[in-house]
């Protein structure tokens, strides 16, 4: 073959191919609407066309079956990575591929899900999303403040509200949907044991002289600064004081003087509540004072123990069911204090489980249908909402744990009968956080508690 000939011979080749690429690129439309034809049978290569941003703007037009669809189609053969604060984010994770076998029997992907230790996850979910290629898919947050200043807004994590949670009765979006989804709220209340003398009838006796209830390290389990911040706000700090004035003479002396000095930090510190000194010196008082222990499960097993009369504590509510029954350790030896009729001033706090979405992540339409049956269905919030304590936003997927301390009848474990989210927060006067607030405040409140914390 001569050299023209060649030349001819490549030339075509190269025209050839050039059609036939052209031709791949445009025969595959991706999904335009989310009420198309399109949106409801895509390909896996159709669903992995769009970035997560424009996903998600979909996706809360569509209902869970569209959506489950989608998972299918995505996922298929592949594994997508979850990452969050509660190990449980991998049950419910077993009950969604269920759920999506249900649409395709021999359907064959996976979610893999981990939980990092000692507040790394923030860095973690940071260097995957920063990045050459982002490997999570979807997280699961606490800690409002952090979500807020390191996550939402910076651009790394996307907020999403599923169509069907968002329609459901009794869900309160402006305070579950915004401006973060919150799957579930879980209670963390005082308690104390009633084999002993102590008594504690007031949110000032679990920091008078001598006492030193158990409670998680601030700085290891960061939920527990974002109460001490919402103790300065106007609500709380209002709380805190109402509580104060129920105090006896004798007590309100012993406290005056901190109170006192605080007036002039809270001013010092640009604190605006009106009685923010209250707040501020519960909480220093709290800090030169709590037993620092490593986790809750430790705290309840020294609470419940017939031979703790002097122990108190703040943990998660939820602690009590795991209790196993013993002639030395029972239930029974402990009590809620805000379940006590007398009880005066705030019972505990509340914090907040959000799920959100990288800007990086490779399967969002997963993602999104991950999250939708975890809001949505009773299955997919049942690795949470077995215990109590624990109130899912959507009141339809909750479980009824208010007779959860009774046997055939009969009340014998009073600590275990679970009052609900509601009596918690109207009754119960728990702390919510506000990721707003919390967030104005740290840059100043933080050394400042991390100073009393040496002392």
């Amino acid at each position: 073959m001569n050299k023209l000939s060649s030349r001819i011979l490549a030339a075509s080749l190269s025209l050839s191919l050039l059609l036939a690429t052209s031709c791949s690129r445009t025969s595959t439309p991706p999904a335009t609407s989310a009420t198309s034809s399109t949106a409801t049978s895509s390909t896996a290569t159709e669903v992995a066309a769009l970035a997560p941003a424009e996903v998600i703007k979909q996706a809360q037009t569509m209902s869970n079956a569209e959506l489950f669809k989608k998972a299918v189609a995505e996922l298929d053969g592949k594994t997508m990575y979850g990452i969050g604060t509660s190990s449980r984010g991998k049950n419910a994770a077993e009950e969604f591929i269920k759920e999506l076998q249900k649409i395709k029997p021999d359907f064959s992907g996976k979610i893999a899900w981990s939980q990092p230790k000692n507040n790394s996850i923030f860095e973690a979910l940071k260097a995957d999303i920063r990045g050459d290629k982002g490997t999570y898919s979807m997280t699961m947050l606490t800690d409002g403040n952090q979500v807020k200043s390191k996550m939402f807004d910076t651009g790394l994590l996307l907020n999403y509200i599923p169509h069907d949670f968002a329609q459901a009765a009794g869900v309160n979006l402006a305070g579950d949907g915004k401006p973060f989804l919150n799957l579930l709220t879980v209670v963390k209340c005082f308690m104390f044991n009633n084999q002993g003398n102590e008594k504690y009838k007031n949110f000032w006796d679990f920091v008078q002289k001598d006492k030193h209830p158990m409670f998680m390290g601030v700085n290891s389990e960061t939920i527990g600064k974002i109460f001490l911040y919402m103790l300065t706000s106007e609500k709380y700090s209002t709380l805190v004081k109402e509580a104060y004035e129920k105090l006896s003479e004798e007590q309100k002396a012993y406290f005056a003087p901190t109170i006192k000095a605080m007036e002039k930090e809270a001013k010092d510190l640009g604190l605006t509540a009106q009685n923010a000194a209250y707040g501020l010196a519960w909480v220093k008082l709290w800090c030169n004072q709590y037993n620092k222990v490593t986790d809750d499960g430790p705290i309840c097993a020294k609470l419940v123990s017939k031979s703790a009369g002097a122990e108190s504590g703040l943990l998660v509510y939820s602690k009590l069911r795991s209790v196993q029954e013993s002639d030395e350790s029972s239930v029974k030896n402990v009590t809620v204090a805000a379940y006590q009729d007398d009880y005066q001033g705030i019972g505990g706090y509340t914090f907040k489980n959000y799920l959100m979405i990288p800007k990086t992540s490779p399967l969002p339409w997963t993602a999104c249908a991950f999250i939708a049956y975890m809001t949505t269905y009773k299955e997919g919030f049942k690795a949470w909402g077995k215990d109590i304590g624990s109130y899912a936003s959507n009141p339809a997927i909750n479980q009824d744990h208010s007779k959860d301390g009774e046997k055939d009848g009969k009340l014998i474990y009073p600590a275990k009968n679970d009052r609900g989210i509601d009596w918690w927060v109207q009754k119960g006067h728990v702390v919510v956080e506000d990721p707003e607030y919390c967030n104005k405040v740290a840059p100043v409140l933080s050394d400042v508690i991390d100073s009393w914390l040496q002392n």
